[in-house]
């Protein structure tokens, strides 16, 4: 599943309101923060086994209706907070449903444990070179 398909859906809802930060007087009038809501529990576009991993990898993004929230208030211009939104959507989505790749466990190289030995060797001569001279 790409999140261009998702982008581009229907069951994406958006909603503008009053942003807070940088805009003077616009901030006070304008309604310029995007918040994008995305159904996953009823989404017709995510496989089930896509559906449970979403819910568990944004479990904190996603309220108790099943619904994924973002919103972006950066911009002055709504047009540009809605991009921004559906950018960083698309980059969510991608990034929890991207396969995890398990990590093959491999040996050090001998050149690196000779290295290591040579080392505790030397520090072991530096310290007990400073032991006091015996009489």
């Amino acid at each position: 599943m790409k999140g261009l398909e998702i982008a581009e859906s229907n069951e994406i809802k958006f909603k503008a309101t009053r942003s807070a930060g940088p805009g003077g007087q616009n901030v006070n009038k304008v309604n310029t923060r995007v918040e994008l809501r995305f159904s996953i529990t009823q989404s017709a576009l995510l496989t089930a086994d896509e559906k449970s991993i979403l819910m568990v990898k944004l479990k904190n993004k996603i309220n108790q209706e099943g619904e994924l929230i973002i919103t972006s208030g950066q911009s002055r211009s709504q047009l540009k907070n809605k991009e921004l939104v559906l950018e960083r959507f698309n980059k969510l989505i991608q990034k929890a449903l991207a396969p995890v790749i398990k990590r093959i466990p491999t040996k050090p190289p001998a050149g690196v444990k000779l290295k290591r030995l040579e080392d505790k060797q030397k520090k072991a001569e530096i310290k007990k070179l400073r032991t006091p001279p015996k009489i």
